[in-house]
């Protein structure tokens, strides 16, 4: 008896194409179930967790009554959903709030600069500094939030009841435990 016959079956019985496929599909399937891989985001693996800081500035915000966004929305204490990298991160604490004046560039006679009130700034623009804290995990390259990591510059949508503004990292301030 020929191991191969005419029509391509191993002895007389089975099919080389359906043994090949049938092979390919155990070893598939051998692979998915004992060599899983990592599982987890790449944030988890050799990470701890730690309390964080984040300040955010936020530049001409237009809004009519900064004061009633402090009190409605925005509060001192408070919380506020935070969106990075159109990837939404959950709740994040509100630390503080720090409305931020609007100034002017003034030259002086004697060539110097002055820093000085604008007084005629946009009265619905607002500039204001924003510290949230959270936890955060600390990875080998920076801390990271939920899936995405948190570096000086990049922003931060938040988002609440009655407002949803972009801001900027401007400082990380990491607590050891």
């Amino acid at each position: 008896m020929a191991i191969l016959d005419s029509k391509g079956r191993l002895f007389g019985k089975i099919n080389i194409l359906d043994l090949g496929a049938t092979l390919v599909i155990l070893l598939v399937i051998f692979g998915i179930f004992v060599f899983p891989g990592t599982s987890g985001s790449v944030a988890q693996v050799g990470s701890k967790t730690v309390p964080m800081e984040v300040d955010l500035v936020v530049r001409g915000l237009n809004v009519r009554d900064p004061e009633q966004l402090f009190n409605n929305g925005l509060k001192k204490d408070g919380k506020t959903n935070v969106i990075i990298r159109n990837q939404p991160y959950g709740q994040i604490a509100i630390k503080s709030i720090q409305m931020l004046p609007r100034t002017v560039n003034v030259f002086q006679p004697d060539g110097t600069v002055k820093e000085l009130p604008d007084p005629k700034s946009n009265n619905f623009s607002t500039d204001f500094l924003l510290t949230l804290e959270g936890k955060a995990q600390v990875t080998d390259s920076g801390p990271v939030l939920g899936n995405s990591k948190v570096k000086i510059g990049m922003p931060f949508e938040l988002e609440g009841f009655n407002y949803n503004f972009n801001a900027s990292v401007i400082d990380i301030r990491l607590k050891d435990k």
